[in-house]
């Protein structure tokens, strides 16, 4: 059984014999603040959550979701927090700070998605397994690299990269965050190598012996035999995390979707009000009646539909408290909520699926993806394997330092372009494709 006083720690990975000093912001609101103002989560501003950037239409982009997904986190941590207290009043951390770890990892959860979304994750893979980068692979795994952390590229694993890494001229321990805050954001908590879960994992096997490290500290539970890949289970705030992902993008993307005329006005309204129980629809009723703008409208029910989805996650997660504690929760608090919220959203989904994640102006995103990832990852694999060329060295000039292109074996070579491609945004990558193609060239 997992224990509340081992799972919030104030260690610092990478400064470990730091000792906490006496100021007016805890650790877990340091890191925040750190993450906040950091160069990867500002450049989320421009990387694509679901729809086009940019439009005549405002829709949420990876960085306006993040700060949303962390409103929601600090919401579902808190009074979770007050409640684990209660429960457990011997407990040294404060309610806050169960709030300041969710909505930390709530702001960095997304940061390392490649651009153009998910379908960027996607066109990673491909290129790796239908495409020109399937060449590699026996290579890779002749020199005792893992092949799957490729073949399954997955940003949940690059988000715990970017910020526990120490790329070149940068400090060890990456951002340094708290074991707490970089423990909740990892959703999958097992290598690429572990089987029967789909494609999903948590850490390349470049991070497998840090996030053990943070596992065994925080006394997290060892779910594999000894000798066996490293599979655990989730340190029980990454169930917060996940909550408040699950509810914002959902519920955000159907109003961005109703924004932009894929959904209409009457079926976002019926979909929304399908969380309200019979009170609340009668209240609903009677606000919408007095509010005549279509947006406002649509804006009112949205809230009512995450409140009620909020009250739900902290139910669930308090219910199942005990499970979750002792590895034996399977799945999400969605999946487990009560009948009115958990089938409300399920129907949600089923449509969100049908008509908005494979809508027209998503699809084209994927296109354009696939064709700018082949020629990244061709040409950042290439450059490496022949330094001395021309062509390779004004490549290298134009990589920005931290990013290590002199790695020895062809696995850290692919991590390395990696590395650099999944920090571009979607501008900077259309960009750079742009001008290496020859397709734009800076006016002369």
């Amino acid at each position: 059984m997992m224990q509340w006083d081992r799972l919030i720690s104030d260690q610092r990975f990478g400064l470990e014999s730091y000792s906490p000093k006496q100021v007016t912001r805890t650790d877990f609101q340091r890191d925040y603040d750190r993450l906040i103002f950091s160069p990867p989560f500002r450049r989320l501003q421009n990387k694509t959550q679901v729809f086009p950037l940019p439009g005549k239409v405002f829709v949420h982009n990876r960085l306006t979701h993040s700060l949303e997904v962390s409103c929601i986190g600090r919401s579902l941590g808190t009074q979770v927090g007050r409640s684990v207290r209660e429960r457990y009043p011997d407990l040294w951390a404060d309610h806050a700070d169960f709030g300041a770890i969710v909505s930390a990892a709530c702001l960095a959860h997304d940061m390392g998605n490649p651009p153009f979304g998910h379908s960027g994750e996607r066109a990673i893979s491909a290129y790796f397994t239908e495409g020109k980068g399937r060449r590699w692979e026996q290579q890779v795994r002749d020199e005792g690299g893992r092949w799957e952390d490729f073949a399954n590229f997955e940003g949940n694993a690059n988000a715990l990269r970017l910020l526990t890494h120490a790329f070149k001229g940068r400090r060890e321990g990456g951002f340094v965050l708290t074991y707490s805050t970089l423990a909740s954001i990892v959703k999958y908590p097992y290598t690429s190598l572990h089987k029967g879960v789909g494609s999903k994992f948590g850490f390349f096997a470049t991070e497998e012996e840090s996030y053990a490290r943070i596992a065994e500290h925080l006394g997290i539970i060892k779910l594999s035999e000894e000798g066996a890949p490293g599979v655990y289970a989730r340190h029980p705030l990454v169930y917060l995390v996940e909550a408040a992902d699950d509810i914002c993008y959902l519920i955000m993307d159907l109003e961005d979707a109703f924004k932009l005329k894929i959904i209409t006005k009457e079926d976002c309204i019926a979909l929304l009000l399908n969380f309200l129980t019979e009170e609340e629809r009668d209240t609903a009723e009677q606000v919408l009646d007095k509010v005549k703008d279509d947006n406002e409208q649509v804006a009112y029910l949205r809230s009512k539909a995450i409140g009620r989805l909020v009250d739900a996650a902290i139910y669930t997660f308090l219910q199942h408290e005990e499970d979750i504690l002792a590895g034996r929760f399977k799945g999400s608090l969605v999946e487990a909520m009560p009948a009115r919220e958990h089938d409300a959203y399920t129907t949600l989904r089923r449509l969100s699926f049908d008509k908005i994640y494979y809508a027209k102006e998503v699809l084209d995103i994927e296109f354009a993806g696939f064709r700018i990832f082949e020629y990244l990852l061709d040409t950042l694999i290439e450059i490496q394997l022949k330094p001395d060329n021309a062509y390779s060295q004004l490549w290298f000039n134009r990589i920005p330092q931290q990013y290590d292109m002199q790695q020895e074996s062809l696995y850290h070579k692919i991590q390395a372009a990696l590395d650099y491609i999944s920090g571009m945004t979607d501008v900077y990558a259309l960009d750079l494709y742009r001008k290496f193609t020859g397709m734009s060239l800076p006016a002369i």
